[in-house]
């Protein structure tokens, strides 16, 4: 396979010299048929790196190739090339499904017989058929997430650019999205994908990059990412305290074999090379600590310990 797309040193500074980087010089290639998801927590880089690539954003340095077409001196032909699914919906609520994706056909130069045949095959692709003459206004915000979907494929793109595509939506909405993403791939398309939901980019992706605080950080397939740390496990602990959950990760971070340790909502995430053996050690602390152990869960190997491993917290913190 070869690349179709590639980001070369992107990055962008927001009011340099003393504003905020939000991508630091971020290399990676994206191969032809395949998904690619970019993994981080909130306000990691990833809508900025989707909005360089789409060039709705100017990168402050770098560059981006699709499909050999640099976005920064060929940006018509490079834009050709793409369709971009934004994390917020690009609809508008008070006309149809179908009045929407006419309006979005023919800002891509769509007319005629030829628009009619896309939206009509784009609404079966999102299964939308039965409700292309309701107004989306009153949508669910399932549906309204694939009928986004829709319109980013109207003009038969090469790379689809899709920004958290499954936020805020419900579980039977995300499945059907996730199945929609997979199909599209198998008829040939090629997806980058940003989420914050690791089980997501494990389920789809052949690769994933794992960016924290603009920098990637890691890139691999799940497996090979996932290999990074052994065979390491993670233990999550909802303690009973007095002491504050600031101490307790204190104290309970010079407990022996314990290599990382994080909090994540309420819970105590930590990493040890082996959690069966950890747990005397763990039941002997809170013992001398006057601390009771309300839950604790035992977790295999799996992108979160991966993070956890790299940055030393969780990745929804």
């Amino acid at each position: 396979m070869s690349a179709i797309v590639r980001a070369i040193n992107l990055h962008k500074h927001y009011k340099p010299p003393t504003g905020v980087v939000a991508v630091n010089d971020v290399s990676l290639d994206i191969e032809q048929g395949e998904i690619f998801s970019l993994l981080g927590p909130n306000g990691a880089g990833k809508t900025t790196i989707i909005s360089m690539m789409s060039g709705l954003l100017g990168p402050t340095r770098g560059d981006v190739l699709i499909g050999g077409h640099s976005i920064k001196t060929e940006s018509v032909k490079a834009k050709q090339l793409l369709g971009v699914v934004p994390d917020e919906i690009a609809l508008y609520r008070e006309i149809t499904a179908r009045e929407n994706l006419t309006f979005w056909g023919k800002m891509y130069g769509l007319s005629g017989q030829r628009l009619k045949e896309r939206i009509d095959t784009v609404i079966d692709i999102v299964e939308l058929r039965d409700r292309m003459d309701d107004k989306v206004e009153v949508y669910s915000g399932g549906m309204k997430r694939r009928l986004n979907i829709a319109a980013g494929l109207l003009h038969e793109p090469k790379v689809l650019l899709m920004d958290e595509p499954t936020v805020g939506i419900d579980p039977q909405s995300r499945r059907r999205i996730l199945d929609t993403i997979k199909e599209l791939n198998r008829l040939g398309l090629t997806l980058l994908h940003t989420t914050h939901y690791m089980e997501e980019a494990e389920e789809l992706s052949d690769r994933i990059g794992i960016i924290d605080h603009g920098d990637l950080i890691a890139l691999g397939s799940a497996t090979q990412l996932r290999q990074m740390i052994g065979e390491d496990e993670t233990i999550k602990i909802l303690l009973t305290s007095s002491n504050g959950a600031e101490k307790d990760m204190e104290e309970l971070a010079k407990v022996p074999g314990v290599n990382h340790i994080a909090m994540e909502d309420e819970y105590l995430v930590l990493q040890v090379h082996n959690a069966k053996a950890m747990l005397p050690n763990i039941v002997n602390w809170t013992n001398n600590d006057g601390v009771k152990i309300k839950s604790l869960q035992i977790q295999e190997p799996n992108l979160e310990s991966v993070f956890l491993h790299l940055t030393g917290r969780a990745l929804r913190d």
